[in-house]
């Protein structure tokens, strides 16, 4: 196959192409169908050729595509109004962005104003969390807590310090004279779908303020709608001094954001922090569309609903022993390998993926009908029905599965 001959052998990909999607489905080159409840790991929140979306890349493209942020660029100043008033919506909000290409960009802009905001007074490190993902590039790797991706790539920078996600004890314990902020995720993505213990992120945010603390929360999955909400803070009592962006803010193009307080965002003055592709016009189109779309045909309300009944037709399902998460970001918590079981739901044209070793991780476009979610249900169903409780299966080397409440 040619990605065999011609590119990085760094994934490991299933043996399927793609040739066209319209809303929550896709076609390979076979013409088989597929449900996609993984929607590019919650990137396609508007599902596939969305005609919103196309329209709005399609009158982008034929204007102009970049100038640099050497100019002002309206797009990106209309993407960043709509995303600051969706972010106040029901009181508490932030007040300015910054836009960049990818989830780690973002979080490395974060670390950056979390270091900035402790220089004063030589505090430089940051708290973060065990089985936390913030990204690959090497400040955002070294923040993420699972050992296997820091393998091979030391030393990676210092200044980090991880203690147990939902443990507000540790939390306090790790925070010291040289602690600048607190890095976390509302919900863990990456780390199996782990959602917060009732009153763990408002104790952050509390231990934050006692002590000074840039609050940043990395919303590179949860954000722009997933979990029924435009931003997962908003579920909580929470003012944030930043959160980060990317995944689902463009709809499949290629963006990230950071959103922060006047405050915070004043951390950063010219020379500080810059990108060159960062919020050109086709990624501000596509983030404005994306974000006028969930408002107008009502999409967190639909997460909500369609988060709702996927949940409990999975826990209706043997051998499912939990099921996680908030709206339309959801892990089923099996008593067999999660591997077998996600390659078997691809052959039955189902999309889903394996985020910990028991753990399978369903995120469909915000998009999804009643009739989408009951068919991927049974299709589930019936990929479970053909194994049997203790059935070992491959994947035996992977991270073993971290366990929650469910909600």
């Amino acid at each position: 196959m040619a990605d065999d001959r011609y590119l990085f052998q760094n994934y490991v990909r299933a043996p399927v192409a793609f040739t066209h999607g319209r809303g929550v489905r896709l076609w390979d080159e076979r013409g088989k169908e597929y449900l996609d409840f993984l929607a590019g790991i919650a990137v396609s929140s508007l599902g596939h050729s969305h005609p919103r979306l196309v329209r709005a890349l399609s009158r982008q493209v034929e204007r102009y595509l970049h100038v640099s942020n050497l100019y002002r660029i309206p797009e990106q100043e209309t993407a960043a109004r709509l995303l600051i008033e969706a972010s106040r919506s029901g009181g508490a909000g932030l007040d300015r962005a910054f836009f960049c290409n990818s989830g780690t960009e973002a979080n490395e802009a974060a670390i950056k104003m979390g270091r900035k905001h402790g220089h004063s007074k030589g505090a430089f490190e940051i708290v973060v969390t065990e089985n936390g993902f913030h990204g690959r590039t090497l400040g955002s790797l070294a923040a993420t807590g699972t050992p296997r991706y820091h393998e091979g790539f030391g030393p990676l920078p210092e200044g980090f310090c991880f203690v147990p996600y939902n443990d507000i004890e540790a939390a306090a314990g790790a925070v010291g004279e040289k602690t600048c902020a607190i890095l976390v995720e509302p919900m863990q993505g990456e780390g199996g779908v782990v959602p917060p213990k009732p009153g763990y992120l408002e104790a952050l945010q509390a231990l934050c303020r006692d002590h000074d603390l840039l609050f940043i929360l990395d919303e590179v999955q949860t954000g722009m709608g997933r979990t029924g909400k435009m931003f997962a803070y908003q579920h909580f009592d929470l003012q944030p001094d930043v959160i980060t962006l990317a995944k689902g803010l463009g709809g499949g193009v290629a963006v990230g954001a950071v959103l922060a307080t006047d405050s915070a965002a004043g951390l950063l003055v010219p020379g500080d922090h810059g990108t060159t592709f960062g919020g050109n016009p086709l990624a501000s189109a596509a983030v404005a569309a994306v974000v006028e779309t969930i408002v107008d045909e009502a999409l967190l309300e639909n997460a909500t609903v369609m988060g709702r009944r996927l949940s409990v037709g999975l826990e209706s399902m043997d051998p499912v022993q939990s099921v996680r998460g908030m709206g339309l970001l959801v892990a089923a918590e099996l008593a067999i390998e999660a591997a077998p079981v996600v390659q078997l739901c691809l052959e039955h044209g189902l999309l889903v993926n394996a985020v910990r070793r028991h753990s399978v991780r369903f995120a469909p476009p915000l998009i999804v009908t009643t009739a989408e979610v009951d068919r991927a249900l049974a299709t589930f169903s019936r990929v479970l029905s053909t194994f049997e409780v203790g059935f070992p299966g491959p994947g035996a080397g992977q991270e073993a599965s971290v366990s929650a409440e469910s909600r």
